[in-house]
């Protein structure tokens, strides 16, 4: 049973930066695809962004292109979500998700194991 663990959320104002970061304890992520989703109160829950496992290939939801950074650590033991000139409408509990698998992310419409969540809130 893979153990996913959030860390670095809280409070930012509109424009400013927050990094995520999703770790297993005593494994590394290299085989595993790890994908960061969000859902806001009310709301479904929406994938953010991807990373694959054998080519380090990435995806992101329109909403963040160009603004937000899936990467991999050196050590392969955690993957991280910079998110940068966060939005109003952003707050959101994030989620990270792993599956153990080569296919690239394009290909993953479901993942195995999640995480607890983490709260990131965007206020003034």
């Amino acid at each position: 049973q893979l153990q996913l663990v959030e860390s670095g959320g809280g409070l930012v104002q509109p424009g400013g930066s927050l990094r995520l970061s999703c770790a297993a304890s005593g494994v590394t992520l290299d085989r595993y695809a790890i994908a960061w989703y969000r859902q806001a109160p009310g709301q479904e829950r929406e994938g953010v962004s991807c990373i694959s496992s054998t080519t380090s290939s990435t995806t992101y939801a329109d909403s963040v292109k160009g603004r937000f950074t899936i990467s991999r650590d050196s050590a392969k033991t955690t993957v991280y979500l910079q998110m940068n000139n966060l939005k109003p409408e952003e707050p959101a509990v994030y989620y990270c998700a792993a599956r153990h698998t080569s296919l690239p992310c394009r290909h993953l419409y479901a993942f195995t194991f999640w995480g607890q969540g983490i709260q990131v809130t965007v206020s003034s």
